[in-house]
């Protein structure tokens, strides 16, 4: 598996809170639904509140 590291921001209550993950994936699209899925549950966040910048293979 390959290392991939995401960064991008998410929509909070005080506007908008940057963040940069790395996590193990396949490819860069099953790293970007894991970070989409990870996010949406961590901080009740729904897909569209959450903005991919880049997603980088280490």
């Amino acid at each position: 598996m390959n290392q991939y590291t995401v960064t991008g921001r998410f929509k909070n209550r005080d506007g908008f809170a940057e963040f940069e993950t790395t996590i193990e994936a396949e490819n860069e699209d099953v790293a970007r639904e894991h970070i989409l899925s990870q996010l949406g549950s961590r901080h009740g966040l729904k897909r569209t509140q959450i903005d991919l910048e880049e997603v980088a293979q280490r």
